[in-house]
């Protein structure tokens, strides 16, 4: 499959809200958020399907969901500046401003919806929940992450409500049927750092990046998807959180 980082460059203003490719410092989190997407792609059949990406950011998980074979990707953010760089760099992908808990979309419009790393930023989680309820066919597919509220670093100001496994778990059971309850975890090559050097997450963030050592700053710039690992079990230890479900009937 095709790498969309490969093809077109990053250019939108980096704040620290979203993640993108083509940015050497921020490469270990761009590999953190594109695993989950590349799970999807090899484990769920998007041959025939209409695909939502919720809250799609640069629009790279976007364009991985249509190289992979769906019928139709969409990608819904609210950003005006953002969504002009996907039109831009993702011309083949659809593209919607609008508000995530309050999409506008008719009930059962998408075969699968998407919406990775976003429900943290979100004030009205179980209103969103509820929304991919309704826009979801019958027998389509929800895939939720969010960071892991027990190992991630506090004091980011983008995200309204980190949530633990268990918060997880009841926040998507209200609407849905958990199919797949999954982790993801760092692979061999980054706990081989970790345990020669500590953690490359308390690492990257204890200074600038301009000062990082020759053996981080290596860390971080070769860091890539296959590096993590996703797996069911051990979810209070994982880093992120990734639920599959589909909607009750």
């Amino acid at each position: 499959m095709d790498s969309p980082e490969a093809t077109f460059p990053q250019v939108i203003e980096l704040t620290g809200e979203r993640t993108a490719p083509g940015i050497w410092h921020e490469n270990y989190w761009f590999a953190r958020h594109d695993a989950a997407y590349r799970w999807i792609t090899a484990n769920l059949d998007l041959g025939t399907g209409r695909v939502l990406d919720a809250g799609c950011g640069e629009g790279y998980g976007a364009e991985l969901l249509r190289l992979a074979g769906a019928a139709s990707v969409t990608g819904l953010d609210y950003e005006h500046t953002t969504l002009r760089h996907v039109r831009r760099a993702y011309p083949q992908v659809n593209v919607v401003r609008g508000n995530l808990v309050e999409t506008g979309f008719a009930e059962g419009s998408f075969d699968l919806v998407t919406s990775l790393q976003t429900i943290e930023h979100l004030w009205e989680q179980p209103r969103f929940v509820t929304e991919c309820a309704r826009i979801l066919a019958p027998a389509g597919t929800l895939v939720l992450s969010t960071p892991n509220r027990l190992t991630f670093p506090s004091g980011n100001w983008y995200h309204t409500r980190e949530l633990t496994p268990t918060e997880f778990t009841e926040l998507v059971e209200s609407d849905f049927e958990i199919t797949h309850a999954l982790g993801l975890h760092h692979g061999e090559h980054l706990r081989a750092w970790e345990t020669q050097c500590g953690s490359c997450v308390d690492a990257q963030l204890a200074t600038a990046y301009d000062d990082w050592d020759a053996e981080l700053t290596a860390l971080v710039k070769s860091t890539r998807h296959e590096d993590f690992e996703i797996r069911p079990g051990d979810l209070d230890e994982s880093l992120d959180l990734i639920l599959v479900a589909r909607p009750r009937n």
